[in-house]
């Protein structure tokens, strides 16, 4: 045990904790933290101009590096900001930590009206979180720290929010850090896997159906010598892509909003193997897995094996551990599976051509940001147009390289989550894609990028419309058309004024030149390219989708 204050305890656990940044907006009940910071030059402060962006930073470090993202702010209007970027690494399953200040401790509870006091604070985060807490004694912050931590590691990952009062800070006592801990991951019942492997083994069309678990369990090795070994066929979700390189022959691409290879392969499979994903069908299909098909589901969260489909074998366990007890438990078992390269080629060939015939404008752009890009690339794919059909259309060829907004289909979100990206993997290329409306939400962190130095490439696509909203009205409101459509500024000059490269082409035909300029350039890019209004995928009904009357 050591003397030392509330906020020291604070920023020497989260140095213990391994902590390397903390994207963060100042304010009093945690100016004493940021004093603490000043002394500890292991952890790098990134200033934000919004509450929100801080935590949907902290996301995109998360999701593309594999470790905790920290986000600080200030109680109450601060910590509300940062809500919908905390529902958002919820419904991705991100592992970020929201440190909140909180009101004199003294105040707790009696509604005084301290400054940004909310009555429980904690019950709003009760329902974005996996876990949340307070402590009143700043003896306890090493502790509360250590628990955070342990949650985010342990089990799924989701965010979790601690909040301690701005009066224990500069407190200063007797307090005991902690060292890091290892937790263990959970390995899948033995009885299971070997039920999980036998049915796979005797499959004649197994299928792959790889999700967002996937990309946190770290199991992309795992997963392509499963895939190799079984001669099986893999789909991914948007929230999974990337854990197996759609450039490989099994890659039969995406399944979004009904659309993608769902409707042709999944009717075909006898058993389907499932991890990390939820299995939610949205919209209802008919070609969802049926009774007479085995279903292996994978999921680190006991809750959502067997959610939403009845399943043949479940394994609440670690995607990574279960896919190595899978293979060996195969070991030399003889696979029946009667895949041809000529089948798993017919289906991706006609899913891409579905695709291109309903979204050709969409996929031509897409297919020019990807021929610019390194393997390695980050995408955040935004809540647009471009977006919605790159779940589709992009190829994701490496691990943790597409970012997605996951069911929370959060407007704004691309930007800051990609300046994150950015601040976890600097030698790597990071490419945003965002609808005028949705970059409006946080243009001004333009000055973060331009401070920081965080050189990622925005492509603004601008419709002057709230796009998808616009469509709406067009399509089910007879073309009455209110509150969608919207002025912007010359997106270009903006990103000029804060001292970032901005470029606005006249059309997507020269995007390529200009993404090529802006990914040379040593500087935060922002290239506006003029579109018309397009549909998007869940606007037009997929193969099989199941009628409601």
């Amino acid at each position: 045990m050591a003397q030392m204050t509330g906020a020291q305890a604070l920023t020497r656990s989260l140095v213990r904790e391994g902590v390397e940044v903390v994207f963060a907006l100042p304010g009093v009940q945690i100016m004493e933290a940021f004093n603490a910071l000043y002394d500890e030059p292991s952890i790098r402060l990134v200033l934000v101009r919004h509450e929100q962006s801080a935590a949907y930073m902290a996301d995109g470090y998360s999701r593309t590096t594999g470790k905790p993202g920290v986000a600080m702010v200030v109680p109450g209007p601060g910590a509300l900001n940062a809500t919908a970027a905390v529902g958002t690494a919820f419904a991705s399953s991100s592992p970020i930590m929201l440190i909140s200040g909180q009101i004199e401790s003294f105040n707790l509870g009696v509604n005084r009206g301290a400054l940004h006091e909310i009555g429980e604070q904690l019950d709003v985060f009760k329902h974005l979180t996996k876990w949340c807490a307070r402590t009143t004694e700043s003896s306890e912050i090493p502790n509360l720290v250590h628990q955070a931590m342990e949650q985010l590691t342990t089990g799924r990952p989701r965010p979790v929010e601690i909040e301690i009062p701005w009066d224990i800070l500069p407190d200063q006592t007797e307090i005991k850090l902690f060292e890091k801990e290892v937790h263990p991951k959970t390995r899948p019942e033995p009885g299971a896997v070997r039920e999980a492997a036998d049915a796979l083994a005797h499959a004649e069309r197994p299928l792959i159906w790889a999700g967002g678990g996937a990309r946190e369990a770290d199991l992309s090795h795992e997963l392509l010598e499963l895939a190799q070994a079984l001669n099986a066929p893999v789909i991914t979700t948007p929230e999974g892509k990337g854990s197996f390189p759609e450039d490989n022959p099994l890659s039969l691409g995406t399944i979004y909003n009904g659309h993608g290879p769902g409707h042709h392969a999944v009717p075909q499979a006898d058993v389907i193997l499932a991890i990390g994903s939820r299995m939610h069908m949205v919209p209802p299909v008919d070609w969802s897995p049926q009774s007479h098909q085995k279903l292996i589901q994978i999921d680190a969260d006991p809750e959502e094996v067997g959610r939403n489909i009845p399943v043949t074998t479940g394994m609440a366990a670690d995607g990574r551990l279960a896919l190595q007890d899978l293979l060996a438990e195969l070991g030399g078992k003889t696979r029946a599976s009667r895949w041809t390269q000529g089948d798993i080629d017919t289906i991706r060939d006609a899913t891409m051509a579905e695709i291109q015939a309903i979204a050709p404008l969409q996929v031509e752009i897409i297919n020019t940001i990807r021929q610019e890009l390194d393997d390695d690339a980050i995408m955040v794919a935004g809540t647009t147009e471009i977006g919605y059909w790159s779940h589709l259309a992009f190829p994701a060829l490496s691990p943790r390289s597409y970012l997605t907004s996951s069911y929370f289909a959060t407007l704004g979100y691309a930007f800051p989550t990609a300046l994150g990206a950015k601040i976890g993997n600097p030698y790597r290329q990071v490419v945003a894609t965002s609808g005028d409306g949705g970059f409006g939400y946080a243009s001004s962190e333009l000055a973060t990028a331009v401070q920081e130095g965080i050189n990622v490439v925005t492509i603004v696509f601008n419709n002057e419309s709230f796009g998808a909203s616009y469509a709406d009205q067009e399509n089910r409101y007879k073309a009455r058309f209110i509150g969608t459509q919207i002025h912007n500024p010359n997106y270009a000059k903006l990103a000029e004024s804060y001292g970032a490269l901005g470029t606005k082409v006249s059309g997507p035909q020269e995007l390529g030149p200009a993404l090529r300029d802006a990914l040379k350039a040593d500087r935060p890019a922002l290239i506006e390219v003029p579109i018309p209004n397009l549909v998007p995928p869940f606007q037009i009904s997929p193969p099989g989708i199941i009628k409601r009357s």
